[in-house]
């Protein structure tokens, strides 16, 4: 048997980690500036996140969610306290895309509708919802199970005339990542609120790759100052370790059998999350992450053939004058740097760890104008 080939791979296997750094077999070192889409949170194998899962191993690694697990209600009680959303509850599961799937289920439980609105060039998982985040015309978006309705991102307008009453819920990303670092205004994800409270919808914000201080606060739509319905997050919640959630406002009641999962919220998953949690908090990595995705974003845009920077904290879009896959390319081969591409072919994704330091940033500041000196000379020629 081999392996389903539907990833690219770079020709480069990592054996080692730490920090910000990655080491492959042959013991050349990279700087990864893109954690696994945004995976990384804390950094690698952060001795307090790898101390929390060694000594959960030695007790117990795995039971199915039909016993007690303390480590839930601390888990639960701890992403309150660090969100802002103490009064909100938890449903734990294993991926970005169960959680989307799970919080379209909520909300048409809720309502008992059918109808959802999304945004175009938006991805929420492998899930019902999916838009193939692909230029290969080839490749399809799956059958959706609801009735969904795909609009521009912030065109008001489109939007108050597409909002009623039918509508179950409407799920917008936090910052669109995969479309190449899109921000939703802080209008929009107001008027988004604002239709949703009048029309009985439900606001579904997908936190799963902009959440977790990455956005420079706990959640990006915080900087709006708006308090969505429901909200999923996952990627960076456990550092590599797969956990996911779907945290939701008290306004929805919980039944037995309601939802479900296997896998969700077992004793490794919270012993990670809750280790991620530690850091974060001890560590101030969110406003490490305001800090350093400032500085970034400021130098960034200084530079010759950048054409355009966008996003908050240390998830940034950097877009170019032509084609960047190249410039991607030399940075990993020729300059040992992890960035990632993104459905607009002209953009780099930066995504590093939380826990970046200055020093860093200038290392890969520094590199970055070095691998875009010779793509330069090509255009203007």
């Amino acid at each position: 048997m081999k392996t389903f080939d539907v990833y690219p791979l770079f020709d480069i296997e990592p054996v080692k980690a730490e920090g910000c750094w990655l080491w492959d077999k042959a013991g050349k070192k990279y700087l990864d500036f893109y954690g696994g889409h945004a995976v990384i949170s804390i950094g690698h194998t952060h001795p307090h996140y790898v101390k929390m899962l060694e000594e959960q191993l030695e007790k117990i690694a795995f039971y199915s969610n039909s016993v007690k697990i303390k480590q839930q209600e601390e888990l639960a009680q701890k992403l309150g306290e660090l969100s802002g959303y103490a009064d909100y509850a938890l449903f734990l599961c294993n991926s970005g895309a169960e959680a989307n799937e799970n919080a379209l289920k909520l909300a048409s439980f809720h309502n008992g509708r059918k109808k959802v609105i999304a945004f175009e060039k938006s991805f929420h998982g492998r899930t019902s919802l999916a838009v193939a985040a692909t230029n290969d015309a080839s490749i399809q978006a799956p059958v959706n199970i609801h009735d969904v309705q795909f609009l521009p991102l912030n065109n008001a307008e489109t939007f108050t005339k597409a909002i009623n009453k039918d509508v179950c819920a409407v799920i917008i990303e936090g910052i669109q990542g995969v479309a190449g670092i899109q921000v939703p205004t802080a209008d929009f994800l107001k008027l988004i609120r604002q239709k949703c409270d009048e029309t009985g919808a439900v606001m579904i914000l997908d936190e799963v790759q902009s959440g977790y201080g990455r956005s420079g606060k706990f959640f990006a739509h915080q900087f709006a100052n708006v308090k969505p319905d429901i909200i999923t997050t996952a990627k960076g919640m456990g550092n590599g370790f797969p956990v996911a959630g779907v945290i939701i406002s008290p306004v929805f009641k919980s039944k037995h059998g309601m939802l479900g999962t296997t896998f969700g919220g077992n004793y490794l998953a919270c012993a990670a999350a809750i280790a991620v949690l530690d850091v974060i908090k001890s560590e101030q990595l969110v406003a490490n992450s305001r800090n350093i995705g400032d500085y970034l974003i400021e130098k960034l845009k200084k530079i010759e053939g950048v054409k355009e920077v966008r996003g908050m904290g240390l998830m940034i879009g950097v877009e170019l004058h032509f084609n960047s896959a190249q410039v991607r390319n030399d940075l990993v081969f020729k300059h040992s740097i992890f960035t990632g591409s993104a459905a607009n072919k002209n953009t780099i994704r930066l995504l590093p760890p939380l826990n970046i330091t200055k020093a860093e940033a200038d290392y890969f500041l520094g590199e970055f104008v070095k691998a875009l000196q010779p793509h330069l000379q090509s255009v203007t020629q």
